[in-house]
């Protein structure tokens, strides 16, 4: 079985018949190296720009070792002795900014010199950057969980998204021009996140020259939180684009951006997502996708995807949501994940609170 794998691996042709096996000798150093990296092969996985996500690094610790104690989980960030996430991994390290030449560079070489098989990211601004990657991480045997180019960009539009979700039969909010618009409104950057530069104009006398002269806002319908429920929902995808996993997670309270207290609810939501999002093409891994549900009537409106794990997944996540067991079984041991979408815990309540992480000795370099 050896000389057989041996042969395959070296592409020799054993139907040759000057095949002779001891030229396998010309190329003892060669299989050596093969063997003894096939023997010590190693199930460690990267997570990136992890900042303040802790709840996300102790998941991936826990279900990495259930399944392969001798596995890390390694973290890098911009500026790692001032990440609290960073502490709880096994091990981290510094990366440049996300905007410098040399960041795929320096990630691809922590990758290689600590046996990495697996690169999770994180934040909005990385994602580009590492799909266009993908393949230069694959030729070291590492794989990227991140959905293609193509979707990326459209999720980093939001015109492009919208344009999305009308292909998927999904309503949106409407949109205006700054010249021909009706009260309320609610603006947006197209290319925002964490809802920075967001501003909700309920008459005339808000909107300043600001709004109107800033070339990245949007006008959009505004949609009244007295009249709606905001969701954000996980899905999961597998490396076929399939849907496998919905979890509507009920925003409740939200602090920059993230969501500080969430409710399960398995809801229309649910139904309506797995009818028109069954499959996306270039979608894998967690994506989270903002909707407002009508409390009264049966209005889903669409506002927005991001192709990552979100803020808010720890609640997925102990619902009963494995997302992160299913990336392992797929991307590590190339297992099928089959649909799971009764396999999480409606109205689930989560209230987060602030921790600390203390670092005795502290020197800041």
């Amino acid at each position: 079985m050896i000389y057989l794998k041996i042969i395959i691996f070296l592409n020799i042709d054993i139907r040759n018949k000057l095949f002779d096996f001891k030229s396998i000798k010309l190329h003892y150093t060669y299989i050596k190296l093969i063997l003894i990296n096939c023997t010590l092969k190693k199930m460690n996985i990267l997570i990136t720009s992890v900042g303040k996500r802790v709840s996300l690094i102790r998941a991936f610790k826990k279900e990495l070792k259930c399944i392969y104690p001798k596995g890390k989980i390694f973290a890098v960030d911009l500026e790692p002795t001032l990440s609290s996430a960073c502490y709880v991994a096994d091990a981290f390290f510094e990366v440049p900014r996300i905007t410098k030449n040399n960041y795929i560079a320096s990630l691809l070489d922590i990758c290689i010199e600590n046996h990495i098989t697996l690169v999770i990211p994180t934040i909005d601004t990385e994602l580009l950057l590492l799909a266009e990657n993908e393949k230069l991480f694959l030729a070291s045997g590492i794989q990227i969980v991140i959905s293609s180019v193509d979707l990326i960009l459209r999720c980093r539009n939001k015109h492009k998204i919208h344009e999305f979700f009308k292909e998927h039969h999904i309503e949106i909010a409407k949109e205006y021009t700054k010249e021909n618009y009706e009260l309320p409104l609610f603006l947006k950057p197209i290319d925002g996140s964490r809802s920075v530069d967001t501003f909700t104009i309920l008459k005339k006398e808000d909107l300043n020259a600001y709004h109107l002269n800033h070339p990245k806002l949007m006008f959009l319908e505004y949609i009244d939180h007295h009249d709606y429920d905001e969701y954000t929902c996980d899905l999961y995808y597998d490396k076929q684009h399939t849907l496998k996993c919905i979890v509507p997670r009920k925003r409740i309270e939200v602090r920059d951006g993230e969501v500080n207290k969430g409710l399960t609810e398995r809801n229309e939501i649910v139904a309506y997502i797995k009818e028109r999002l069954s499959f996306v093409k270039g979608a894998r891994g967690c994506l989270t996708a903002q909707f407002f549900k009508h409390k009264n009537s049966d209005r889903i409106v669409g506002i927005e995807i991001n192709p990552r794990f979100g803020g808010g997944f720890p609640l997925t996540y102990l619902s009963g949501a494995n997302y992160v067991k299913w990336i392992i079984d797929e991307y590590l041991f190339d297992r099928n994940i089959t649909e799971q979408f009764d396999c999480w815990e409606s109205n689930l309540l989560m209230l987060r609170y602030d921790d600390e992480i203390l670092i005795h000795d502290f020197k800041h370099q």
